[in-house]
């Protein structure tokens, strides 16, 4: 049996404080918010007048006032089997209990096909947490029909209901990692999973609701609800009230899901669900939820989340108190299916919806239906929240107002990329213009809404600490002058930090010691290449903060090259004497899954010769997600189009702590590493990269040169490091006032000295940007440890963008002066440092 422990029951005088506040529009805090939990008589009227003042302000601001919505749908069970044991669930069962462990794909599209004869829209697939790592008997199902996993399943299940059926999917498979919700996103316009509580005990002590379920920690769903807005889900989350929770927990997980919400603009929908005692389960002489409870529930929710938030109630589990709910501030009822039973609460039917109907207007509200994409989203579906494929499937169901079209007829479409082409349109001479004309403007035009509220990303900002003493320093320089990888060893972190925050004499034998190592390693010659950059994007919705190249498709500065064009610029650099193009672009959601082999066969049929270095790991990442292939196949398909090796860029700091500052939506840190790995493995190499001095530390610098090593002691598939200082000028993040203006010069010096040291063993070529370090701080670093100056680029538009000042080409016989103003001479090499 689950407790509940005791708290203080708020004072009158608390709640009449806290209604004042809300009432004068002022923000509440967790106190004010749990003691309006405990407004009963006059004292809940007052607070449920507050709360549906808000929510009509916001649908006055969204421009249906008055509207009330719901979603039509099938409710498609794929799986009753579940890794978790949740106390009070009825949903999931034992393998014994059921004629299989999964519906088969027909059985999927019969259900869906009733509901699209009824009219319904939506197709909502719950499912358990991923049953097969606890039963055998769905890990042999899945075996028996191909697939990997019942995320696998999922996906195809999900292709095959919009492709036959016109519905469309809204995916609850529990607990997704980002690569999860990478892969799943094409094929479903939103994706959701409950919250439920933030409150540890009930999942970690014995006894507890979710005791025994490994998908049910607070903190693994809070990174799920994270995740989710860094891919740009419309997702569905909420809470459970009444399962041990005290009314402080129940509060800090409204605000939990305030703080995502705010930080990435993903949260479509917040369900506010009263537990109800089901017979044969753990919890079953457990008190229901009071409906007094949940409307008080539903009223600071409201309050706390704002006029924006679109909040809902379940209609079957509410005794018919449509009223009282309305009043409360909701403004959905959420899914209502004419075909299918609620399977998770199977003893409480749906409302007919013409009851729903009437009750709503009884209630002074017009009942709408909308899609399982809410119209916000709908409206805004070009910059990012929809997959392209799902646009026809979206665009056939949806009124203008974004809501659904309650006349059309669900039909199935081809689940297939637009054939509108792809590329030369907009600005497609920005990269030479870019040094003349400049950008139009100084930040893209969504720059208030696509990087999410900069005071939650401000928040996560971690310091470092910077307390060394003359003995580290000393200490250091003897052990990077003996034995310098040792320096990434754990016990010798003092000493490394000590050499990160070396400054004067120490930092110039700093150098002198990574110096003396690249004459070891590298002799006299300072290597570069002839390339040339080809961005052949910059539409992006990824929302990197720290990025000014990436562009909405309307922004003046906006463009994309076609195939023919990129194969044009590698021919003509081939003409100029390059020996490699490095090809990179923006995460464009209308650029099709075949377009980056395309773009390598294209280079390659053009110019035969011609080493093509190509896509980061979240280009690969984002490639294969929408191919619905794993990575290996992925990198295995472009290598075999003529890929040679890739850029190990999107790293900026190994460190998720920072990435999640820095980017709302790029890969996490293990999946980057996920990426290079494989990448090495089958035989494509990579460059590896930091860039560094924006919201970062040393002790961060030191992790991410630890992990670079990692993966060389594993691979051996590094060919050099490069150093990238942050460039502030015109970055988002610099903008808003949160990162700090780059580098200094100490800095530079000591990263480019450090990497030297650090990674000596392991990785022998280390190389500084000229177009961010300029001449002299090339020259310096040149005689700090460094022995590559990069490539003449011929163009070079991200940095420039950023603000860089120092050009985006470079003539060879250019470098080979910057070289020798080193004092050194400038040898041309390959992509792989061959000689040329």
């Amino acid at each position: 049996m689950v407790e509940v422990n005791e708290e203080p029951v708020p004072t009158d005088a608390s709640i009449r404080r806290a209604l004042r506040r809300a009432a004068d529009g002022k923000a509440i805090n967790a106190e004010e918010a749990v003691a309006l939990l405990a407004a009963t008589g006059d004292r809940l009227d007052d607070l449920l007048a507050i709360a549906g003042g808000i929510r009509d302000a916001g649908l006055r601001e969204a421009g249906r006032p008055g509207v009330v919505t719901y979603s039509k749908k099938v409710f498609i069970p794929l799986t009753r089997l579940c890794r978790d044991r949740c106390h009070y669930c009825t949903f999931a069962t034992v393998p014994h209990r059921l004629p299989a462990a999964f519906l088969e794909r027909d059985e999927v599209l019969e259900i869906a096909r009733q509901g699209a004869a009824q009219g319904c829209k939506e197709a909502l697939f719950t499912l358990g947490d991923r049953p097969e790592e606890r039963w055998p008997a769905a890990r042999q199902w899945l075996d028996e029909r191909g697939y990997d996993s019942t995320l696998d399943y999922v996906r195809a299940c999900a292709i095959a209901v919009l492709e036959e059926t016109g519905l469309l999917p809204h995916l609850n498979p529990g607990v997704l990692s980002w690569a999860d919700l990478q892969r799943l996103k094409p094929v479903a316009p939103s994706m959701g999973m409950m919250l439920e509580t933030t409150a540890t005990r009930l999942w970690s002590e014995p006894g507890g609701p979710h005791f025994g379920s490994p998908d049910k920690e607070p903190a693994v769903r809070l990174r799920v609800l994270d995740d989710a807005g860094r891919v740009g889900v419309p997702f569905t989350t909420g809470i459970l009230i009444g399962i041990g929770e005290t009314r402080a927990e129940r509060i800090d997980a409204i605000f939990a899901m305030r703080r995502t919400a705010r930080e990435f603009g993903h949260i479509q929908e917040v369900i506010i669900q009263n537990f109800r005692a089901k017979p044969d389960t753990a919890m079953r002489g457990m008190p229901d939820a009071e409906l007094r409870e949940l409307a008080a529930t539903v009223a600071v929710a409201r309050i706390i989340m704002g006029p924006r938030a679109r909040i809902q109630a379940p209609p079957n589990l509410i005794d018919a108190e449509f009223a009282l709910l309305i009043r409360a501030g909701i403004d959905d009822w959420g899914g209502v299916s004419p075909v299918t039973p609620d399977h998770v609460n199977p003893e409480r039917p749906w409302p007919q919806i013409e009851l729903l109907r009437a009750k709503s207007a009884e209630a002074g509200f017009v009942l709408r239906e909308r899609l399982t994409i809410y119209p916000e989203y709908v409206k805004r579906a070009t910059e990012g929240w929809l997959d392209p494929r799902l646009a026809a499937h979206v665009a056939a169901l949806a009124s203008d107002d974004g809501l659904a079209n309650e006349e059309a007829i669900p039909t199935g479409k081809p689940w297939q990329e637009p054939d509108d082409g792809f590329g030369g349109t907009g600005r497609t001479d920005l990269f030479a213009s870019i040094d003349t004309t400049g950008r139009t403007a100084d930040r893209r035009s969504d720059f208030d809404d696509v990087y999410g509220d900069w005071q939650e990303v401000a928040a996560h900002i971690k310091a470092g600490t910077n307390k060394t003493t003359p003995t580290d320093v000393l200490a250091g320089l003897k052990l990077a002058s003996e034995d310098p990888a040792a320096l990434l060893i754990p016990k010798n972190e003092d000493k490394a930090m000590a050499l990160f925050n070396s400054d004067g004499s120490a930092l110039d034998e700093l150098a002198r010691i990574a110096d003396d190592l690249r004459k070891e390693v590298n002799g006299e010659d300072i290597t570069y290449v002839v390339n040339r950059n080809i961005n052949f994007t910059n539409v992006c919705y990824v929302g990197c903060r720290f990025c000014a190249f990436a562009q909405r498709e309307q922004d003046a500065d906006a463009y994309r090259l076609s195939v023919e064009q990129v194969a044009d610029r590698a021919e003509q650099a081939w003409q100029d004497g390059a020996s490699e193009v490095c090809m990179q672009g923006g995460i464009d959601p209308k650029m099709p899954v075949t377009a980056y082999a395309d773009l390598v066969r294209a280079v390659k049929q053009r110019v035969p010769g011609m080493h093509v270095h190509a896509y980061s790991p979240m280009e690969i990442v984002t490639g294969a997600a929408k191919a619905g292939v794993p990575i290996r196949e992925w990198l295995t398909e472009l290598r075999e189009a003529g890929l040679d090796t890739i850029p190990g860029t999107a790293a900026e700091i190994l460190d998720d702590d920072v990435r999640w500052v820095l980017t709302k939506g790029k890969l996490p840190a293990s999946t980057w590493v996920e990426v290079v790995k494989t990448a090495h493995q089958v035989g494509i190499r990579s460059s590896s990269t930091m860039m560094y001095g924006h919201v970062d530390h040393p002790r961060q610098w030191l992790g991410h040169f630890r992990v670079l090593a990692g993966v060389q002691d594993e691979t051996g598939g590094f060919t050099e490091f490069v150093a990238l200082p942050f460039i502030h000028t015109n970055a988002p993040i610099y903008l808003a006032g949160i990162a700090r203006a780059g580098a200094s010069w100490r800095e530079n010096r000591v990263v480019h000295a450090m990497a030297r040291i650090l990674l000596h063993g392991r990785i022998g070529n280390i190389q500084c940007s000229w177009v961010k370090l300029g001449d002299e701080g090339t020259k310096v670093m040149l005689n700090g440890g460094c022995n590559d100056l990069g490539g003449t680029l011929m163009e070079e538009t991200i940095s420039r963008m950023a603000g860089s000042e120092h050009g985006s080409a470079r003539t060879v016989a250019e470098l080979k002066e910057l070289a020798a103003s080193a004092g050194r001479p400038a040898v041309e090499r390959t992509t792989v440092y061959g000689r040329r």
